[in-house]
């Protein structure tokens, strides 16, 4: 039975204020758009939606920024850049997220943020977000509430990945949870494996939880992912949520001209990672023979796999193998 960490209380319900539309209690930790909404505007034309009507039922994806495999941001990055998504709408950071001890990646300053996107297509909304560390209830309350409210949203697709004893070899299975009988009736033929596990909830299953509520059918996509491959990108795992999406949505529709979503980048990077721990399995015997126990579906004690884990993201890590 697989176990996920992070938890959150139980949300509490947050109103939303149709006269000044937008929800309550936003002032601080708010929803800020790209383009300050102006008397006399519908609620699109306010969120700065350029050049189109309105929404027109879209889905909403939501991702996090802390996920193993960096499976839910990578794969939002690979949308929002092939659909040429903007964002219009941005989460204020303060009340939400701490901004003690940022991160800096790049000789950047990483700062915690949370934003809603839309691309020329009316039909798809995407979220990315850090993880709230505080006012959890208010900020996932407001997330549904914007969503619902602003967007005019059908459905939530939430997804993450979850570190699995597999092997990089294997293929990745989506596993699933759903929130009504109607999206699990919807995704019967998607090839989805229902998942369980004990302990407690992510945010996403508190998300899809607040959605119930609100009556937005929901369903959170969990993507395997090898447990010495989630500090590093899981490309072959981008790539299958990458792979159902474009099924499910027909990514290809929403990309400009038409055009076929290209996956031949993910491939390239996939037979890369590949090669390289291909390597490392032929310099190492005992790497080698710890992802042979894998592939054989058996099991590595906790020491083994740690020492596993360090050695290959020590390879990939490094520029030079």
């Amino acid at each position: 039975m697989k176990k996920d960490p992070r938890q959150v209380g139980e949300p509490s319900s947050l109103p939303f204020d149709h006269a000044q539309g937008r929800p309550f209690g936003c002032a601080q930790g708010s929803f800020k758009f790209s383009q300050q909404p102006k008397p006399g505007l519908s609620p699109s034309a306010a969120l700065g939606v350029n050049s189109v009507e309105g929404f027109e039922n879209p889905t909403l994806i939501v991702a996090w920024d802390e996920d193993a495999g960096k499976l839910g941001p990578k794969v939002i990055e690979y949308i929002n850049r092939r659909l040429s998504a903007k964002s219009f709408c941005e989460v204020e950071p303060t009340g939400f997220f701490s901004l003690e001890g940022v991160a800096v990646e790049n000789d950047i300053a990483q700062f915690p943020e949370g934003k809603f996107y839309n691309c020329e297509r009316k039909d798809l909304v995407v979220f990315k977000s850090n993880e709230p560390r505080f006012e959890r209830h208010k900020f996932l309350d407001g997330v549904c509430d914007l969503a619902q409210h602003y967007c005019k949203i059908r459905q939530l697709y939430t997804l993450g990945g979850t570190i699995s004893p597999v092997a990089h070899t294997d293929s990745r299975r989506i596993l699933a949870v759903f929130n009504q009988e109607q999206i699990q009736q919807e995704l019967s033929g998607f090839g989805l494996e229902n998942m369980n596990w004990q302990g407690p909830p992510a945010i996403s299953s508190f998300l899809l939880w607040v959605a119930q509520r609100k009556g937005i059918p929901g369903v959170s996509l969990w993507t395997e992912i090898p447990f010495y491959l989630a500090a590093s990108e899981d490309f072959q795992a981008i790539k299958a949520t990458l792979s159902f999406l474009d099924r499910k949505f027909d990514l290809a529709r929403l990309t400009s001209g038409g055009l076929a979503l290209d996956l031949a980048e993910l491939d390239e990077q996939v037979r890369r990672q590949n090669a390289k721990i291909d390597r490392l399995r032929q310099d190492d015997s005992q790497v080698d023979r710890y992802i042979r126990m894998l592939e054989s579906k058996l099991s590595l004690s906790a020491d083994e796999q740690v020492e596993l884990s360090k050695k290959v993201t020590e390879v990939l890590e490094d520029s030079d193998s």
